[in-house]
């Protein structure tokens, strides 16, 4: 299947995108050969595979690395609310890197940037350096999560969701198998956390290797992209469902996006907008969700008496979870008018899953983890909608930016809240009764994100109502 998917994609590109004098200036993606979409696809799998381990491989090791370096509660919730600390300061700069650089050469540099920060962090001598290393490696990761969905735009323009699917299971199954390895991988080699935290650095490593010649043949091929690709890729995620006429799917984006440039983008600045502002809140609140799971669920498990080993397993069911579902959310949300009924499904299944953590946590462990999984996958429903919720590629760039970095700042304080909670209360009953207070909010929010309207429309509203009140 991976030989042929190169010889497919060619085909594909070269029937969709027609021949241009400068391809930089049109957005289209250089000519390809079999041999580079290979490396590419290769590139997309191991690089997804490393976007998630160093946040679920220390969640499985939390209890030690605390009692290693010392740690209180309050600052191990610190050390869980990093990622998406990370993810808003970084993210951002990824656009303007890949502008200078090329996407391949920024991606490539994430890799590395992902194995030096595992390789140090178990072996920085302190809380402090333990906590710059993470930094390091979340770094890594946060310019690695924004430009692959650019690295799918260019190289397959007309098998997004194909593609977006392929690297979305690799990045599940890598949040997993670092959660479900990593406890008895550290056993193994002789029951030193630091061991078992730093022989991610070795995938990590692995994964730059296929992104080298890239970056050259990215020199050979007339550089990187332009910014408004750039921004306009990184949103596609999940977004986009296959249909039967792709090619003229994508030629008639293209000029409905040139028309939207030329008069302007928005007739509003996009935090005028309702549908945006709920979008935001949306992803932040599953992100939160999200980042207090990886980080906080085994903790959860183990102090209710389940081994340190079977908790890391039970982390991993939850993140699997993604695997099958990443698939099958986008499509059924794309079929849909209105999405906010799959926010309601995923919203109870989150609740149902903290009711059974307070209750009995230990009793119905793999259920809780199962319902779990389910919940956190609003991850790609937020994404679908950032892609249903404007008409045009400016559009989807610009509500994709307001909406991911709005909501990676409002999930910050949620891991660090559960920290302290769980240090001063002594147990778990208060952190998991805020785990699921949030999700009746996010629901509420997905359901006013679900409507169907896009934000483009809605400004203009507003914007010649504006204009009559005026007059």
């Amino acid at each position: 299947m991976m030989a042929l998917m190169p010889r497919e994609e060619t085909q594909t590109t070269t029937q969709a995108t027609p021949r241009s004098p400068d391809p930089r200036r049109a957005g289209e993606p250089p000519t390809t050969r079999a041999w580079t979409l290979r490396f590419v696809v290769v590139g997309l799998v191991l690089a997804a595979l490393n976007l998630r381990p160093a946040i679920t491989s220390l969640g499985a090791l939390l209890e030690e690395v605390r009692v290693g370096l010392g740690m209180s509660g309050t600052v191990a919730g610190v050390l869980t609310s990093v990622p998406p600390l990370c993810f808003a300061a970084f993210g951002v700069m990824a656009p303007k890197l890949a502008r200078r650089f090329g996407p391949a050469a920024v991606v490539c540099a994430g890799m590395a940037a992902i194995a030096a920060g595992l390789a140090i962090r178990p072996f920085a001598g302190g809380t402090p350096g333990f906590l710059a290393a993470s930094a390091l490696a979340l770094m890594g990761i946060a310019v690695s999560n924004i430009l692959m969905p650019v690295i799918v735009k260019r190289w397959f323009p007309d098998r997004v969701a194909t593609m977006t699917g392929l690297y979305s299971m690799a990045l599940s199954l890598g949040t997993s198998l670092a959660a479900a390895a990593t406890v008895p991988l550290t056993s193994a080699l002789g029951g030193k956390w630091q061991t078992g935290l730093g022989l991610w650095a070795l995938v990590a490593a692995a994964a730059v290797l296929p992104w080298l010649p890239l970056v050259r043949e990215r020199r050979t091929a007339g550089g990187g992209a332009t910014e408004s690709a750039v921004t306009e890729g990184a949103v596609t995620e999940g977004a986009v469902t296959e249909s039967a006429d792709k090619s003229a799917r994508a030629q008639d984006a293209r000029a409905q996006d040139a028309r939207a440039q030329a008069k302007g983008g928005l007739a509003l600045p996009i935090t005028r907008s309702r549908t945006a502002w709920a979008l935001a809140g949306f992803f932040g609140l599953q992100a939160t969700g999200a980042y207090i799971t990886m980080g906080w669920m085994p903790q959860i498990f183990r102090d209710a008496g389940v081994p340190a080993s079977t908790a890391g397993v039970l982390l991993a069911v939850t993140m699997a979870m993604g695997v099958p579902l990443a698939f099958v959310i986008p499509r059924v949300a794309g079929r849909l008018r209105n999405q906010g009924p799959i926010a309601v499904v995923l919203g109870s299944c989150g609740l149902i899953g903290y009711a059974g953590l307070f209750l009995a946590p230990a009793a119905g462990a793999w259920v809780w983890a199962v319902v779990l999984g389910v919940s956190n996958c609003s991850f790609p429903l937020a994404l679908t909608m950032v892609g249903m919720r404007a008409g045009t590629g400016a559009g989807v760039a610009k509500l994709s930016a307001f909406a991911q970095s709005t909501g990676y700042l409002l999930s910050i304080p949620g891991p660090l809240l559960v920290g302290v909670l769980y240090q001063h209360s002594g147990g778990w009953g208060l952190p998991i009764a805020l785990m699921a207070g949030l999700m009746l909010p996010q629901i509420a929010l997905g359901i006013l994100a679900g409507r169907n309207r896009t934000v483009e429309a809605e400004l203009a509203d507003r914007a010649g109502a504006g204009s009559k009140a005026a007059a």
